[in-house]
């Protein structure tokens, strides 16, 4: 499997998102975002690079600038009209520099730093894949503790956040569906299958949705990101393995992840948010952080196109009723600091190091206006040892696991067990699986109150979370003696938990 990024996320605190909104001018009323076809072939395929070009949304400037990135020796891969976004394709190394003096261009930028080639993903660590003595184990606990499902012994962290009860009071409505924006997803599993929405999913690799039968489902068995994800969310209880915590709503797939390289990159993610927004799906879940850059900083051209792009696309999504939620980063950031190391950027060539103010240099999707911001907590509800942090920075947290912090379960792992492709189930932490927990709860709050909005589903999310307040302890995640965080704020809100844990229970009462 490709390598796995750390994810990181910085504050939605007002007086950011105000000025990033302002600076940009984004996203215009629209009643829909749906795309054009290709205007010409992709033909820069291997010799060129992507770019997003971002314009005003009436169709003379549109079909004005596509004349004009014709004339620059670029394919247009899709048009999404009202959202004034363009993906194209090209080989022209001047490309972005010509399209940024063209009338009614906004923003416009390389999305990738390497030539287009035939994810970065927020789990931490290697997958460990659950074996057939360990399931039969699990299946004699789960039996004897009463639990409907064979390997619920080992789910601490449904318990953790009172999903096993809510499942009995209300599982979650079937008009409702969370969609995963990863690596793609195995709907062949049988704990997946029951629930799953084919005509929600979509592969969106490359800028335009792709929903030829099965074009969703990973490239391989070694990208099972978006397959364990999905079955935190929505596992069916069916007797049969897992249990998700919402397992009656519908999850779909969104495949964005490079088949070979598992890069996310933003013209896919664009196409994601505006598929999942006019295919009417209710929330997304998005565990990873858009390549090739870490963070977007605004001094630099092809950077600020990338955020602008995406976010316009998120942005419509949220005006359709779609609430997006987020993972927060597994480095173990202090993210509301004014200066941060990126070692990882770009991705896709060769990264260089840099210091950054994630006040300024923007992480996408997670520090755009209104996504929900995930950390992760592990069995005794304290933060993750890997997990990112930040005062004004958390919206919320949810149990992503810790290896260090060892639950009383049969196979005493603290990770999260989940479904895997081909039939089978594994451990995985990271703040990947806390988010995940986030856009079960707020699927099963839209099962509540079908008509809040996305912006009612979060203030849902914090009111009903329990917050631990700061540990009275200094911070030694991984027990090696060293102080590894500080907590700052209150018990009502503060950097490790945002609002607090959410609540399952209390969503469906």
């Amino acid at each position: 499997m490709a390598h796995l990024r750390s994810r990181r996320r910085l504050a939605l605190a007002v007086p950011v998102v105000l000025s990033l909104t302002a600076s940009l001018g984004f996203l215009p009323g629209a009643a829909s975002a749906a795309p054009r076809g290709a205007t010409t072939a992709q033909s820069a395929e291997g010799t060129g690079l992507a770019y997003v070009v971002n314009t005003r949304t009436d169709r003379h400037t549109i079909s004005s600038v596509q004349h004009a990135i014709a004339a620059a020796g670029g394919s247009i891969v899709v048009t999404y009209d009202k959202i004034g976004v363009i993906v194209v394709h090209s080989a022209n190394p001047d490309f972005a520099k010509t399209l940024r003096t063209v009338r009614g261009v906004q923003s416009a930028g390389a999305t990738r730093t390497a030539p287009l080639t035939a994810a970065g993903t927020t789990d931490e660590g290697a997958a460990q894949y659950l074996t057939k003595a360990q399931a039969a184990k699990l299946g004699n606990a789960s039996a004897a503790a009463g639990e409907s499902e064979p390997l619920e012994a080992d789910q601490w962290d449904l318990r953790a956040i009172g999903a096993d009860k809510a499942a009995k009071i209300n599982p979650g409505s079937r008009k409702v569906t969370v969609a995963v924006i990863d690596t793609g997803v195995d709907d062949t599993h049988p704990d997946l299958a029951p629930n799953f929405s084919a005509s929600q999913s979509a592969n969106c690799v490359g800028g335009k949705a792709d929903t030829s039968y099965g074009a969703w489902r990973p490239a391989n068995p070694d990208h099972y990101h978006g397959t364990h994800v999905a079955g935190e969310i929505a596992a069916a209880r069916n007797g049969i393995g897992v249990a998700g915590v919402a397992p009656n709503v519908k999850v779909a797939g969104i495949k964005v992840a490079d088949p070979v390289t598992e890069l996310f990159y933003p013209e896919s993610v664009v196409c994601a948010f505006v598929f999942a927004a006019d295919h009417g799906v209710e929330v997304t879940n998005n565990s990873y952080y858009v390549d090739p850059w870490l963070y977007n900083c605004m001094d630099d051209p092809d950077q600020r196109a990338i955020v602008d792009a995406v976010n316009r696309a998120q942005l419509y999504a949220q005006r359709k009723g779609t609430l997006n939620v987020a993972s927060a980063g597994n480095s173990n950031d202090d993210l509301d600091s004014h200066a941060l190391v990126d070692a990882s950027s770009p991705d896709d060539s060769t990264a260089v190091t840099r210091t950054v103010d994630p006040h300024e240099c923007f992480d996408v999707p997670t520090q755009l206006p209104g996504v929900v911001t995930v950390s992760a907590t592990g069995v005794t509800n304290a933060k993750s040892y890997y997990s990112s942090y930040g005062d004004g920075v958390i919206d919320v947290a949810a149990p992503g696991g810790d290896k260090f912090k060892i639950p009383d379960t049969p196979s005493k792992n603290g990770r999260i067990l989940s479904t895997m492709p081909n039939n089978q189930y594994g451990f995985l932490q990271g703040t990947s699986m806390a988010s995940p927990h986030v856009a079960g709860v707020a699927a099963l709050l839209k099962s509540a109150h079908p008509w809040a909005t996305p912006a009612q589903l979060q203030a849902l999310l914090k009111a009903q979370a329990d917050n631990p307040g700061c540990p009275t302890d200094p911070y030694d995640g991984d027990g090696n003696g060293v102080v590894d965080a500080t907590c700052v704020g209150g018990k009502r809100v503060n950097g490790f938990y945002g609002f607090g844990i959410v609540n399952a229970l209390r969503a469906v009462k």
